[in-house]
């Protein structure tokens, strides 16, 4: 069955950055389905991890037919997207509208070492559906709530006098900050909290050519 397409990107507030968020122009009462079935596969998640959440169980869940969850989301991918949809919303609220140094108000150099170490505990906290929807190559890249921090991130470098390629300085950032790397560095690495905080102030520190 084809997946859904990806969520678009809504205008919020008086700011020029998008923010992930539900299906344009949807229903009430699809909505509210919606969020039925987003909560009982959030409590599943809670319970067994997002590895063993299939359709199937969520389905049973909400008590509605299968059928019903692969339409509305497409595939277990698309699930997990839109899971990970309102963790995010939260999440970007902080850095668009949010006290400083994470939101406005602070420079920018602050404000990139406030992102970086808000994603890392946001990935912890939400490692299994991140990995889950992450997991198709083709769609990781090009979901909307992706495009968000891309815009935060490269428009603090320009408000920081970065020369050079800022998109490409924009996903070296992102980059650090990818799940499955951060999980691989703390795991497996065995990497501290720490270190990989320390490690993040100083790729920004390094991008900003702020280094002593």
């Amino acid at each position: 069955m084809a997946p859904s397409p990806p969520t678009p990107l809504t205008v919020v507030g008086s700011g020029s950055l998008p923010m992930a968020s539900g299906v344009e122009g949807e229903r009430a009462d699809a909505a509210r389905n919606r969020r039925r079935l987003l909560e009982a596969a959030r409590e599943l998640v809670a319970d067994v991890g997002a590895g063993q959440v299939t359709m199937e169980a969520v389905a049973a869940a909400a008590q509605v037919g299968k059928g019903t969850v692969f339409r509305r989301f497409g595939d277990r991918v698309g699930l997990m997207v839109a899971l990970l949809d309102l963790a995010e919303r939260e999440n970007q609220e902080a850095f668009m509208f949010g006290p400083p140094p994470l939101g406005p108000g602070a420079p920018p150099r602050e404000r990139l070492v406030a992102f970086g170490e808000q994603r890392m505990r946001f990935a912890a906290e939400h490692q299994d559906v991140l990995l889950a929807a992450e997991s198709c190559a083709s769609r990781r890249y090009v979901h909307p709530a992706r495009a968000v921090p891309v815009l935060h991130l490269a428009g603090l470098l320009r408000e920081a006098g970065v020369d050079g390629d800022v998109e490409l300085l924009t996903e070296s950032l992102l980059g650090y900050l990818d799940v499955a790397l951060q999980q691989h560095l703390r795991e497996t690495r065995e990497m501290s909290e720490d270190r990989l905080q320390t490690g993040w102030v100083d790729l920004v520190d390094r991008i900003l050519g702020t280094t002593g």
